[in-house]
């Protein structure tokens, strides 16, 4: 295999930046959520370690993106006629071997961060984080099982909030898993348009995905309704008290998400073209209702 030397640009986008806010979101949403609890509750937090969590889930995201592309690509599923992935490997930019090595630095470096924070903070740390470490190395298996979407819902979601809540409270709180369901929703999306998209060649390389068992018709369902409960819960939420009700001011977003629903609803077994970018879609609504959440409950902590 004839491979040129890698440039920086191509290390960096090795990475998959603009997959970040799927594991930057969730923490963030709970870094505002604190601080709003801070000046209502007078909690005790430590700011910085808020942050440090930030940085850590985003390391170990790094980890599973470059892993997940190692064993995609050498398994058959990432090739010249497949949607998504950095297309690196499948260009021949890289080594697979390379990335292998790459994405096991990252997770290293990640274990290395999260043992820091944990002495830091305590041990129920390690039980938030270890199915994160297990996220990361082994998502193939668990993608390839239809497992793919249970995992993302849980690491995306209640896990990385309740993580980076605990890290800055010392303490385990209800709340915060509750208000990472929405966010989790719109991240199983991401994922889950992905291998709507991608039903013929992920059946061509031997995986099974939920997608791929349930059907085009029960996916664009599934699409569909991930998007309503994500706002519905924002709702029942500031109905609870949980949240201000300034914050329904998320719903500012629904424009976007009945945009995604209709493209969706193209979703065809035979056109996956239909809905090639709807993962990428879907991620900037993830960005764009948690930026906007987060804003929120930031303002209303002032209220």
């Amino acid at each position: 295999m004839d491979i040129t030397a890698p440039s920086l640009h191509n290390w960096v986008t090795a990475t998959r930046p603009w997959s970040f806010p799927a594991s930057s979101m969730p923490a963030l949403v709970a870094f505002a959520y604190v601080f709003f609890l801070s000046r209502h509750d007078a909690v005790e937090v430590n700011w910085l370690l808020g942050v440090l969590a930030i940085i850590g889930a985003v390391i170990f995201q790094i980890s599973g993106n470059l892993i997940s592309d190692y064993f995609d690509y050498t398994h058959g599923v990432d090739r010249e006629d497949t949607f998504g992935s950095s297309r690196l490997l499948v260009n021949q930019v890289f080594a697979p071997r390379t990335i292998l090595w790459y994405g096991l630095s990252f997770i290293t470096f990640g274990v290395l961060f999260g043992l820091y924070l944990t002495a830091q903070t305590g041990w129920p740390l390690l039980m938030i984080g270890f199915p994160g470490f297990i996220g990361a190395s082994f998502y193939y298996l668990f993608k390839s099982r239809a497992l793919g979407d249970t995992l993302i819902f849980v690491i995306y979601g209640p896990l990385i909030s309740l993580g980076v809540f605990y890290v800055m409270t010392g303490a385990l709180d209800w709340r915060i898993i509750a208000l990472s369901l929405p966010i989790a929703f719109i991240t199983v999306n991401i994922l889950h348009a992905n291998n709507t998209r991608d039903i013929v060649h992920d059946r061509r390389a031997h995986i099974r995905t939920s997608a791929m068992l349930m059907g085009v018709r029960a996916s664009v369902f599934k699409y569909q309704l991930l998007l309503t409960l994500a706002y519905l819960l924002i709702a029942v939420l500031a109905l609870a008290g949980v949240l201000h009700w300034l914050t329904l001011g998320v719903f500012l977003t629904v424009p976007l998400a009945v945009g995604n629903c209709r493209i969706m609803a193209q979703a065809s077994k035979d056109r996956p073209e239909n809905i090639r970018d709807l993962d990428v879609r879907t991620a900037k609504l993830q960005l764009a209702f948690s930026v906007l959440l987060s804003g929120l409950i930031f303002v209303s902590a002032w209220l």
